[in-house]
């Protein structure tokens, strides 16, 4: 029998998603593109829910599309491999990611190339490795990305960085990585998930409902301008602290002084 090409632990309220075909450096073949949708589709149906951590198994995070099998489908091409006007679960990896409406968490154990690369910059926060390593090497292969990449990266470490790495194709290192801003923080790789589950259930500690809604605020407005960004806010804020009693302010600021007395 085969081995699942997603494992999934359920830890309380956090889900740990590993992308688990080692052998082949966790490379995008369409089973695990599916699997990718269904278990986050499943995840977000999941009320118990509110945090997930997405990682991948053995040395790789994930090391792009399966080129053996982009290469014996040519329908595959388009778009990172999403066939054109595709709706297949399998069309759009990232995009099923982006579905989830809690924080993932991307603990990446190893390289993240070019479909990884896209994968790992779907996730909300990043912790690394210091075994990580990013490459952008759609142009090398002679395709274009489709899954947010040559959009997201510029507006994640700044324009010319962006091109940097996606006009030479050449790898970044973990600490390179953190200096840029492209990840949260590099840690030695036993202490990866661990780290992961800590910050994991720091957010645990939000208001379940708050989680949620500052996720989306923060997504909603980084795809508009800056003006609308600012009326998005403005409209939620209004929208979204009608019902907040202030007796809930207050007690919930007695726990926020006392864990802070904790963190010193």
């Amino acid at each position: 029998m085969s081995e699942p090409v997603i494992l999934l632990e359920k830890r309380g309220p956090i889900a740990i998603v590993t992308l688990n075909r080692p052998a082949a450096m966790n490379a995008l073949n369409k089973a695990l593109r599916t699997a990718i949708a269904t278990t986050f589709d499943d995840l977000e149906a999941d009320p118990a829910i509110r945090v997930a951590i997405l990682t991948g198994a053995g040395k790789a995070f994930c090391a792009g599309l399966d080129l053996k099998e982009l290469g014996s489908d040519a329908s595959l091409v388009g778009g990172d491999g999403s066939r054109s006007g595709a709706t297949e679960k399998d069309a759009n990896p990232a995009a099923s990611i982006g579905r989830f409406s809690g924080p993932v968490i991307g603990a990446i154990n190893g390289v993240a190339i070019t479909g990884g690369f896209e994968l790992a910059i779907a996730c909300d926060v990043l912790i690394c490795s210091s075994n990580a390593r990013f490459a952008d090497t759609h142009a090398r292969v002679g395709i274009l990305p489709g899954w947010g990449l040559s959009q997201k990266l510029s507006r994640t470490i700044g324009l010319y960085r962006a091109k940097e790495l996606s006009l030479t194709g050449n790898f970044l290192s973990a600490d390179q990585a953190a200096d840029w801003g492209l990840v949260n923080r590099v840690v030695a790789p036993e202490a990866l998930l661990d780290v992961s589950l800590a910050m994991a259930n720091d957010m645990l500690g939000l208001v379940p409902d708050t989680l949620i809604a500052y996720k989306k605020l923060i997504d909603d407005g980084y795809e508009a301008s800056f003006g609308e960004a600012m009326q998005i806010e403005h409209r939620t804020f209004l929208q979204g602290n009608t019902h907040v009693k202030a007796s809930d302010v207050e007690a919930r600021r007695e726990a926020i002084r006392q864990r802070g007395q904790q963190q010193v």
